[in-house]
């Protein structure tokens, strides 16, 4: 295993990462309302991927623990960063230990040279953690894995990864998520399930489940509907029924899809939504236009996406919702208020989450996002920031906006054949009742790093606000 420690915004050299420690957070990116500290860094000097960076963070929480992961070392061309990093909070937020998983990278002892798509999800049937993640050599006809990585003991050290599927010869399956069962009272509690598309199949939805903590996984399961989409994110309700948003691969609509059988098989798709974009400026990579989606202690599943539906001219993207109780009927869509419609701000990049121990009316929702303060700025003026709001009320109103990081410019963040990147989805979670999450910063080069883009988390997290919109 891997790990560092570091105290403010760089990280070790390489020959100093022995062991994980638990980080003293000191700087600040900006002296703001929520005090946001740095958590971890790309610890990596390997030639031909982009240092110092990170980015596409995923998060889980249970208890006062929470579970993050992240791509390190971003590479420009062919797609995944060098390896997979972790930070673990066990109280909350108020500290963090760090490191990158073993057996993974190349870097790490592993068999592939490029990683990506992380997602965390905890089994406490099993009392086990699960990093699942997307991970192939280059080129990647010479092997995919999808893995998952696993910690026995709270996320603070992780065993070399399970292959959860492999394929070679140009086989490529892309945007693998996963959740696990996390309720007692369901008939199928402690099952985890992934899915992922497809790519070389028209993209359609693949899904294989665990009943033993992702130690072994059950063969992919072809939707007898025939579903195609992508970037889909999977809840489990109380009732041990699994849900899934994601998005249609043939046109602009947001779907659902569930199983009420353990993921033995699943229903027909079910539309959300229609959506309409606005082309997020100055070429970063943010226009996918995946969903976010949390479920609250009920089991009410709560979807997010960028849209300028409500915007004249579809001149920006808000941040929009809708809701089910069933995953298959499911609300109107509404526009989460940070900004007036005849604004210039641009939403984009997502990220949802709902306290468990709230519900119906009284959910508590927590929801990062990216924004231009100019909608049609160029590559050279765009002025990119992070931003933060909440519900106490389950979405009927939210609070204010609370600025979390920037004004920073495109040319901090890594490239990618698709723009320049942050991630192509976000991530929120609770614990002791606040919102904590990490998410990427990029700040401008220093030294010899032609980056400098790495891991945040607001200190302690952050208490919902009094809902004021």
């Amino acid at each position: 295993m891997f790990g560092c420690t570091w105290f403010g915004r760089r990280a070790v050299a390489l020959a100093a990462l022995a062991l994980s420690t638990v980080l003293t957070l000191s700087s600040t990116v900006v002296a703001l309302a929520v005090s946001v500290v740095q958590v971890s860094s790309d610890p990596y000097t390997n030639s031909g991927a982009q240092h110092a960076t990170q980015d596409e963070p995923a998060s889980f929480s249970f208890g006062n623990t929470v579970v993050t992961a992240f791509v390190s070392g971003r590479y420009a061309t062919g797609g995944g960063g060098t390896n997979i990093s972790w930070a673990t909070s066990t109280d909350a937020g108020q500290t963090w230990t760090t490191g990158n998983l073993p057996g993974v990278g190349t870097i790490a002892g592993g068999q592939y040279d490029r990683n990506t798509n992380p997602s965390v999800a905890y089994d406490p049937k099993h009392n086990v953690w699960i990093i699942l993640s997307k991970d192939f050599r280059s080129p990647a006809s010479l092997g995919l894995g999808i893995l998952a990585s696993r910690s026995t003991d709270g996320g603070l050290t992780w065993q070399n990864p399970v292959i959860v599927v492999f394929v070679s010869g140009g086989g490529f399956y892309d945007k693998p998520w996963l959740t696990c069962d996390t309720w007692v009272s369901s008939p199928y509690y402690g099952n985890c399930y992934a899915v992922m598309d497809d790519y070389r199949d028209s993209q359609r939805l693949k899904f294989t489940r665990s009943t033993d903590g992702g130690l072994t996984w059950s063969p992919l399961v072809n939707n007898a509907n025939g579903a195609g989409g992508f970037g889909g994110e999977l809840v489990v309700q109380p009732s041990g029924t699994v849900v899934m948003a994601y998005r249609k691969n043939t046109n602009d609509k947001m779907m659902a899809i569930g199983s009420t059988n353990g993921g033995v098989t699943w229903s027909k798709p079910a539309e959300i939504d229609t959506f309409t974009r606005h082309k997020v400026a100055g070429g970063l990579r943010a226009s996918y236009v995946t969903p976010s989606v949390a479920m609250d202690g009920s089991g009410k599943v709560y979807v997010v996406w960028a849209d300028c539906r409500f915007r004249s001219d579809c001149s920006a993207n808000d941040i929009v919702m809708s809701t089910s109780s069933d995953g298959i009927t499911w609300s109107p869509t509404t526009r989460i208020p940070i900004d007036a419609t005849n604004s210039t701000v641009d939403h984009f990049l997502p990220g949802l989450g709902a306290d468990v121990s709230t519900s119906g009316s009284g959910a508590h929702l927590g929801l990062i996002y990216y924004y231009y303060t100019n909608a049609h700025c160029r590559w050279d003026t765009c002025q990119l920031y992070a931003g933060f709001v909440s519900s106490t009320d389950g979405g009927a109103t939210w609070s204010t906006s609370t600025q979390l990081a920037g004004p920073m410019q495109l040319a901090w963040l890594p490239n990618t054949s698709s723009g320049r990147m942050l991630g192509d989805y976000m991530s929120v979670s609770f614990a002791a009742g606040k919102a904590v999450f990490v998410f990427p910063v990029a700040q401008a080069p220093t030294g010899t790093l032609p980056f400098n883009q790495a891991m945040y988390s607001p200190l302690g997290g952050i208490s919902v606000g009094r809902a004021r919109r």
